[in-house]
């Protein structure tokens, strides 16, 4: 029987729900595809043979917590379920007529609302039929624990396919019925990869495997005797963060409440043309652009209700990935956080802009990753039994307000069962008191924003999608007149076409 330990910052996702029913630490997506000619949705048998050929080839999959909780001594451990069935993970949805995206976001809501059962591998995924025009889904969630929002895209990468033919013979080598087997490629070369897909796939997969405490704080003590300068920097760092903002903590907002087990989700799609001209003509990034039009999003939402706009701006929790290039497909969790504060209370929407690109570009030459990643480290070596406390500190509302997340994607088309993705809808999980979250995900040209709320808490969801919205338009606007039209097409034309693009793929209200 295969057994790891979880890492302390994996137990982390598990302690935040054991000290709050609010927080489910689920990260997820709904993948949309169009049906090839003549075809409709894969079977559940089809489905049960991809899962078989790729994704148990990462044994997380197959295994469950033991013990299901945290405290004690010791981290729980992976271990082997022998009680694993695929039909226990595996389920058909139809949703109703007309299959539109207000349709399939009530449906996504109740999905995302459930939290999975600890007494099983941490994850499920349902086959999402009667959506419009023949497409079909592909819904899916996986707790934070086994895997982080980088890590998920490139679980995806096994399950997808870089072109139509390339659904895989089954486990006896006899090919599908209805599909052409192809052999698997690697991601990065295009080049097929070993004969046999799942040796192939198991070599490339790096498990992350936890220790116990003990052993990590030897192996870290060890580190800083041969290393003094570079463990005094990782603890200073940790230091200045701490004090910096728990002395200046997060200010008290609406959105940051008691709130409830349900959620409301919400998604749209942005060319990701339109983001990129906003930031060659004004400066800054994709993310910068990502984290402005929240910003327009939270003041709407803000004045709407009356609230004071906090002068120092409210604090984003922005995770970052720290996976090296060897780590692809490791599992688990390589991230670290940016803390940025958006100026919300500026009205001027370029201004606001353009102090969002200062601010991170501060954080980032002030290197406040490496200080989160200390603190990380340095929590990781506490006890489980003391460590759920940290863990909620962690996340608590004093530290942050909301967090966006922004994970780049794959730029090219993927298939499944023969069928083109055309979109993604990715998920971020909500912890207790923090009642909205932002997720951007980039997929073959789009930025698609996946908006997760707490109903009760954030019942005016629309004013802060709309707000978003608007705020594209009104980005675009000052790229051309900075001589930086989207690209293609500098005319009105194009803005009506994005807008009627945003509006088919269903906007974020």
């Amino acid at each position: 029987m295969m057994t790891t330990h979880l890492s302390a910052l994996d137990a982390t996702f598990l302690e935040l729900e054991e000290a709050d029913e609010s927080a489910h630490m689920h990260i997820g997506g709904i993948m949309v595809f169009d049906p090839p000619p003549g075809l409709g949705p894969p079977t559940s048998e089809e489905l049960h043979e991809l899962l078989s050929n790729r994704l148990l080839a990462l044994p997380r999959y197959s295994q469950r917590l033991s013990p299901p909780h945290t405290g004690g001594l010791s981290w729980p451990q992976w271990r082997d379920d022998p009680d694993f069935d695929l039909s226990r993970h595996v389920t058909r949805a139809a949703i109703t007529a007309p299959g539109g995206q207000a349709e399939l976001s009530q449906w996504s809501s109740a999905f995302f609302s459930q939290r999975l059962d600890r007494n099983r591998p941490l994850w499920e995924m349902a086959i999402v039929e009667g959506l419009a025009d023949g497409r079909w889904a592909l819904a899916h969630k996986t707790h934070h624990c086994l895997v982080d929002g980088v890590g998920s895209v490139d679980v995806a990468t096994v399950l997808l396919d870089p072109e139509p033919g390339a659904w895989p013979a089954g486990p006896s080598g006899a090919g599908s019925d209805r599909r052409t087997q192809a052999p698997l490629r690697d991601r990065a070369s295009g080049i097929p990869t070993h004969d046999d897909p799942l040796t192939a796939l198991a070599h490339r997969v790096e498990n992350l495997v936890g220790v116990d405490t003990v052993v990590q704080a030897a192996r870290y003590g060890a580190h800083g005797l041969v290393h003094p300068g570079e463990a005094l920097g990782e603890a200073r760092s940790a230091i200045e963060l701490i004090v910096r903002e728990e002395l200046r903590g997060a200010p008290h907002t609406s959105l940051n409440e008691a709130i409830g087990t349900r959620r409301r989700f919400e998604v749209a799609r942005v060319p990701l043309a339109d983001l990129k001209s906003i930031k060659t003509a004004l400066g800054g990034t994709v993310n910068d652009v990502v984290l402005t039009i929240t910003a327009s999003g939270l003041r709407a939402l803000l004045e709407s209700r009356g609230e004071p706009l906090p002068e120092q701006g409210l604090r984003a929790m922005v995770p970052m990935d720290v996976r090296q290039p060897s780590e692809h497909l490791a599992l688990g969790n390589r991230i670290s956080s940016l803390f940025i504060e958006l100026p919300v209370a500026n009205r001027d929407l370029i201004a606001r802009y353009r102090e969002t690109v200062a601010r991170s570009q501060s954080l980032k030459v002030a290197g406040q990753a490496q200080g989160t990643a200390a603190v990380l480290k340095l929590a990781g070596l506490a006890p489980p039994v003391l460590h759920a406390a940290l863990a909620r500190g962690l996340y608590a509302t004093r530290l942050f307000n909301l967090t966006i997340t922004n994970v780049p994607g794959i730029q090219h088309t993927l298939y499944a069962f023969g069928a083109p993705m055309r979109e993604v809808h990715p998920l971020v999980p909500l912890a207790a008191e923090h009642a909205i979250g932002v997720a951007a995900l980039s997929y073959d040209g789009n930025v698609f924003f996946g908006v997760v709320a707490d109903p009760d808490r954030v019942p005016d969801l629309d004013v802060f999608t709309d707000a978003m919205n608007r705020s594209v338009d009104e980005l675009l606007a000052a790229a051309r007149t900075h001589g930086s039209p989207p690209a293609g097409d500098a005319s009105g034309a194009s803005r009506a076409r994005r807008r009627r693009t945003v509006r088919k793929a269903g906007r974020l209200s």
